[in-house]
C-alpha cells in the first residue's frame, strides 16, 4: 500500500526529470485516473449549464496540474496568460468605441510577445546586442530575481531564464482569441472557467496542434458525445501515434540519424546524404505521431482538434508542403502575419523593414563574409527593383511578405539563425518554384542548361563540395527536366508523362526540404550561441561530405549494413504515399471491429512497442518549440 501511495505521489508531483509523456506509462495511468472521473460529470443526465461548467472547470484544473508536471512553477505564466487574455476579451465586447477596442487588442498582443520573447528570446537578443556593439551584458532573470527577494531565500537561479515548454503554442493561442474577438469572429468567453478550459486543454499543451479560437471556442459548450466508431477511431489515433514515434522516430534516430549528424566526417557521402533523408521521416513521425495520439486523447473525452499534417510528403513543390505540414501554424501566420504584413495584396515599409533588418542582423552576428555579400545583394535587388519597376511592386511586395513570414516563422522554432536560416531556404524555395512555374519550356531549359554548364566549370575549377553538389543537384534536374520534356512530346507518353512528373517533383521536393533540414536539426536543442556554431559546422561538415566523390560500389554493403533503418524508412514512405481514401477505409474498419478483437490488436501492439522502448526515451522534438 504505501508503494502505491508513494508512486501516486510521485504521479501527481513535480519532477523536472519525469514529466508526463504520452511513451510513458505514467501518463496513461493519469490520463485514466483523469478519465475516470470526467465521465462522471458526462453520464447519466442532461448538459445543464452548471455541470458543463463543473466539468470545464475539471479539464481546466487537471491540464494546470498536467502543465505543472512539465514545468513545475511556469504554471503561474500559463495561469497570467489565460487571465489577460479572458479580461481583454471581456473588455474589448463591453465597449463600442473602436479605437478602444484596438487598444486593447494591441496591448495583448503586445504583452503575449513580450513575454514570449523574454523567455525565448533572451539570450538571442542579447546576444546580437553584444556581437553588434561589442559589449558584454548577460542575461538576468529579472522573475528569479524578484521571487527571491519575495521569498527572502536564494532558491531561484537569476542567471538563467529557462524556457518554458510549449510556451510559443499557447501564446499563440491566446494572441488568436484575442484577435479573433477583436474582429467579432467570436464572441468573448465569459466564463474564467471555460476559457482557462481552451487556453491549457492538456493533449496538446505543449506541442500543438494549435487551437484557433473560432474552431475550439464553439466545442466548450457541446455535450459529450462518444460514440461506438469514434471510440474505435480515437484508439486507433493513440495507437498509430504511439508506432510512429517509438517503432519510426526513435529507432531511425538511434540506430543511423543521431550516429551521422554527431561526427559527419566519419561516414561516407551515401551515408550522409540517407541521414538527411531518413530524419525528415524521423521528424515527421515524431511530430504528426505527437499530434496523432493529442487527437485521439482530445477525442476520448469528446473534443476534436485539427488535422495538423496531411502527408506532407505528397507535396509537388514547396508551397504544396507547408499546406500540409504543422497545418495550424501554417495557417496561423497566413491569418496573423502573412495577410496583416498586406499578404498578396501589397507590401508596406515594415515588410521591407523586416527582411532588411533581419539580414543586416545576420551579416553582423555571423561574421560570415559570403554571406553579408549575398544579404547586400539581395537588399539591393529589392530597392532598385522596388524604385525601376514601380508595375512589379504588388508581385515584389507579396514576394517580400512569403519571405518575411518564412523567416519569423524559422525564428518562432528557435531562438538562433540557424532556424532562421532554415526559414529563409524555406521561402527561398517557395519563390524559385512560383518564378520556375511561370516560365515557358524553352525558358526553363535554357536556365537548367547554362546554371549546369556554369557550376561543371566551376567545380571542375576549383573542386569546392558545395559547387560540386550544386552541380550534382543541377545536372540531375536538368536530366529529369530533358525526360518529361521528351514524354510531353510524344501525344501517347501523356498519361506517363503525367506519372512521372508527379512522381518527379515530389521526389524533388522531399529532397530540397531535407536538405534545409541541415539547419534544423543541427542547432536543435542547443543553447542559441553554441547552436549556431553548431549549425553551421555541422551543415559544412556534411555539405563536404555528401558533395565529395562517390563511391557508388559501396551502396548496397551500406545498406546492408543498415538494413533496419533502411527497410523502417521504406515502410514508413510507402505508408505516407498510401491513398488517402486507402487509409481512411482501414481506419474505419478498424473502429469497427468487435472490442474483444480490437483489445488483442491493442495488447499485441503494446507488446510489439515495448519491444522498441530504448532505455533512454526520446523526447518529442517539438517539445523545444
Amino acid at each position: 500500500m504505501n508503494d502505491i501511495l508513494t508512486y501516486f505521489g510521485q504521479l501527481f508531483s513535480f519532477d523536472s526529470s519525469h514529466p508526463l509523456l504520452f511513451t510513458q506509462i505514467h501518463f496513461w495511468v493519469f490520463f485514466l485516473i483523469v478519465f475516470a472521473v470526467y465521465t462522471l460529470f458526462c453520464t447519466g443526465r442532461p448538459l445543464t449549464k452548471h455541470r458543463r461548467v463543473a466539468r470545464n472547470a475539471y479539464l481546466f484544473a487537471v491540464s494546470l496540474l498536467f502543465y505543472y508536471k512539465t514545468s513545475g512553477l511556469f504554471v503561474l505564466l500559463l495561469v497570467f496568460s489565460t487571465l489577460l487574455g479572458w479580461w481583454l476579451g471581456i473588455r474589448m465586447d463591453s465597449t463600442h468605441s473602436q479605437p478602444r477596442r484596438k487598444a486593447l487588442m494591441a496591448t495583448g498582443v503586445t504583452v503575449n510577445l513580450l513575454v514570449l520573447c523574454y523567455f525565448k528570446y533572451a539570450y538571442f537578443f542579447t546576444d546580437i546586442y553584444n556581437a553588434t556593439f561589442g559589449t558584454n551584458l548577460t542575461v538576468v532573470n529579472h522573475l528569479a530575481v524578484w521571487a527571491n527577494n519575495a521569498f527572502n531565500t536564494n532558491h531561484f537561479d537569476a542567471a538563467v531564464i529557462l524556457l518554458p515548454v510549449g510556451i510559443s503554442f499557447f501564446t499563440f493561442q491566446n494572441i488568436s482569441y484575442i484577435v479573433d474577438v477583436y474582429k467579432r469572429k467570436i464572441a468573448h468567453v465569459g466564463n474564467i472557467l471555460d476559457f482557462g478550459f481552451y487556453t491549457s486543454f492538456f493533449p496538446q499543451l505543449v506541442a500543438g496542434p494549435i487551437l484557433r479560437a473560432d474552431q475550439f471556442v464553439p466545442q466548450l459548450y457541446k455535450p459529450f458525445f462518444l460514440g461506438r466508431r469514434q471510440f474505435g477511431i480515437a484508439v486507433f489515433w493513440i495507437l498509430n501515434g504511439l508506432v510512429k514515434k517509438l517503432v519510426l522516430s526513435d529507432y531511425l534516430a538511434v540506430n543511423f540519424v543521431d550516429r551521422i549528424f554527431e561526427n559527419p566526417t566519419l561516414y561516407t557521402p551515401f551515408e550522409n546524404f540517407s541521414a538527411l533523408m531518413l530524419y525528415s521521416m524521423q521528424v515527421y513521425a515524431d511530430f504528426s505521431g505527437y499530434t496523432d495520439i493529442a487527437i485521439g486523447v482530445a477525442m476520448m473525452m469528446g473534443f476534436y482538434l485539427p488535422i495538423n499534417f496531411n502527408s506532407p510528403y505528397k507535396a509537388t513543390n514547396p508551397t504544396d508542403f507547408w499546406r500540409r505540414w504543422h497545418m495550424s501554424l501554417s495557417r496561423w501566420l497566413r491569418d496573423y502575419l502573412y495577410i496583416p504584413l498586406g499578404g498578396n495584396r501589397s507590401a508596406g515599409f515594415l515588410s521591407y523593414f523586416i527582411l532588411a533588418a533581419i539580414l543586416a542582423i545576420a551579416s553582423f552576428r555571423l561574421h560570415n563574409v559570403a554571406f553579408s555579400v549575398v544579404a547586400a545583394t539581395v537588399v539591393a535587388l529589392v530597392a532598385l527593383l522596388y524604385f525601376l519597376r514601380p508595375s512589379h511592386r504588388k508581385t515584389l511586395g507579396t514576394n517580400v511578405n512569403n519571405m518575411d513570414t518564412m523567416l519569423l516563422g524559422g525564428l518562432w522554432h528557435g531562438a538562433s539563425f540557424n532556424f532562421i536560416t532554415w526559414g529563409g531556404l524555406n521561402g527561398l524555395g517557395i519563390l524559385v518554384y512560383k518564378w520556375w512555374s511561370k516560365r515557358t519550356w524553352r525558358t526553363r531549359f535554357l536556365v537548367l542548361f547554362l546554371v549546369t554548364a556554369a557550376l561543371a566549370i566551376a567545380s571542375h575549377t576549383t573542386d569546392l563540395p558545395l559547387l560540386n553538389l550544386l552541380y550534382y543537384c543541377s545536372f540531375i534536374l536538368l536530366a529529369g527536366f530533358t525526360v518529361i520534356y521528351l514524354l510531353n512530346r510524344f501525344s501517347k507518353f501523356s498519361i506517363l508523362n503525367s506519372q512521372f512528373s508527379i512522381v518527379w517533383a515530389t521526389l524533388l521536393t522531399f529532397v530540397f526540404i531535407s536538405f534545409t533540414r541541415l539547419f534544423f536539426r543541427s542547432g536543435s536543442n542547443l543553447d542559441p550561441a553554441e547552436a549556431n556554431e553548431v549549425a553551421w559546422m555541422t551543415a559544412s561538415l556534411m555539405v563536404g561530405q555528401i558533395g565529395s566523390h562517390w563511391q557508388l560500389a559501396q551502396i548496397p554493403a551500406i545498406i546492408g549494413h543498415y538494413w533496419a533503418p533502411f527497410l523502417l524508412f521504406s515502410v514508413g514512405m510507402a505508408i505516407h504515399w498510401l491513398p488517402v481514401r486507402f487509409k481512411r477505409r482501414y481506419r474505419l474498419w478498424f473502429a469497427q471491429m468487435p472490442l474483444w478483437l480490437m483489445a488483442i490488436v491493442v495488447i499485441v501492439t503494446v507488446f510489439v512497442l515495448y519491444q522498441f522502448v530504448t532505455a533512454d526515451l526520446q523526447p518529442f522534438i517539438y517539445f523545444q518549440f
